[in-house]
């Protein structure tokens, strides 16, 4: 179907020679002679684009623009003023008013192609970014399909602090973690990932350097999503946009929430969350106890302190029959009276 295009213009001669490039270009034009029929026309057709003089007799532009506004069926038609007036003054009004773009007389027909062509481009992809919210898993799944699986080996760096981020990870199958590593050799992990979940994207979102590490924590399969394709996806669909700034404000509260855990929490208190935190991510949830698999010194990171503590930690908690522990295996006997340990 051919785009429809209503100029609403009182010269005669622009008005028909307007109409008649464009009818030979492919669109299917309207004309209107001053505003008040313009706005009739606007209604009874309901155009792709409006081109609208600003000085008319009976009804200005500006009235035109401020009336088709106010009705629904009207007000996300694109708008653009055609006008001999080239005072700052008065295209900063149309704009404010919601005009989308100006053309100033006399005009050629390259300038009008181009600013048609651009507002349906526009339009375009905002229908695209609403259309996400219809079907958000078939959006996602898009998304995934953008990148290449790969299997990565246990304990294997995916990236490191300082490096330009270039792709968005999926995690298929695995375990990730990401953390920072200081001078003096000491880890703080930041994050854990599982099957299903994004990593990598904080960096990406803020166009910055990586500001810490990932590794796998077992042997894992993994999706890399180049940061074209996901920076497209996140501009021109909302249920991208929208998954990521969720996945972006929880990181935050975790951070605040890690970080008032090392300022008051005692050490006791934070193995214990830390059991917990990879009991969420990596048990089966389906009943108060599970056991989980990470080594000492990766449970030493997410605690944010030595090894050697952590041991002392887990041997009174072994005493204390709230856990069962095997090699990197550690059975957790209840989680219910992990979770209640004070400080």
């Amino acid at each position: 179907m051919n785009k429809k295009v209503l100029i609403i213009e009182d010269n005669d001669d622009i008005r028909e020679s307007t109409a008649e490039v464009l009818d030979l270009a492919g669109y299917e034009t309207f004309t209107a002679k001053h505003g008040r029929l313009g706005i009739e026309m606007a209604l009874k057709h309901l155009p792709d684009v409006i081109l609208c003089d600003i000085m008319m007799p009976e009804l200005d532009g500006y009235g035109v623009l401020y009336l088709l506004n106010k009705n629904q069926n009207t007000a996300n038609i694109p708008f653009i003023f055609i006008t001999a007036k080239t005072e700052r003054a008065d295209m900063r009004k149309g704009m404010e008013m919601g005009a989308d773009d100006y053309l100033t007389k006399p005009f050629d027909d390259i300038e009008v192609f181009k600013a048609i062509e651009s507002r349906f481009k526009k339009k375009q992809q905002s229908s695209s970014f609403n259309s996400g919210t219809g079907n958000s898993e078939t959006v996602m799944e898009e998304l995934r399909k953008k990148g290449k699986s790969r299997p990565v080996a246990n304990k294997q760096i995916i990236y490191v602090e300082g490096d330009e981020p270039t792709h968005l990870y999926y995690l298929i199958k695995g375990q990730v973690k990401t953390y920072r590593r200081f001078k003096d050799g000491r880890e703080l992990s930041s994050s854990l990932y599982r099957d299903g979940d994004f990593f990598g994207y904080e960096s990406l979102c803020n166009g910055e350097i990586y500001t810490d590490n990932a590794a796998t924590l077992i042997e894992s399969d993994i999706i890399q999503i180049p940061k074209a394709d996901f920076m497209e996806f996140l501009l021109n669909h909302q249920t991208v946009s929208k998954a990521f700034i969720s996945l972006l404000s929880g990181n935050v509260r975790d951070k605040g929430k890690q970080m008032l855990q090392l300022a008051y929490s005692s050490v006791r208190k934070r193995v214990a969350e830390a059991l917990l935190e990879v009991a969420s991510k990596f048990g089966d949830g389906t009943s108060d106890s599970c056991t989980i698999r990470i080594s000492r010194d990766d449970l030493a990171a997410l605690v944010g302190t030595a090894s050697e503590t952590v041991s002392r930690m887990l041997a009174d908690f072994k005493n204390e029959k709230l856990i069962d522990k095997t090699g990197n295996a550690i059975n957790i006997r209840s989680i219910e009276r992990l979770r209640n340990i004070k400080q």
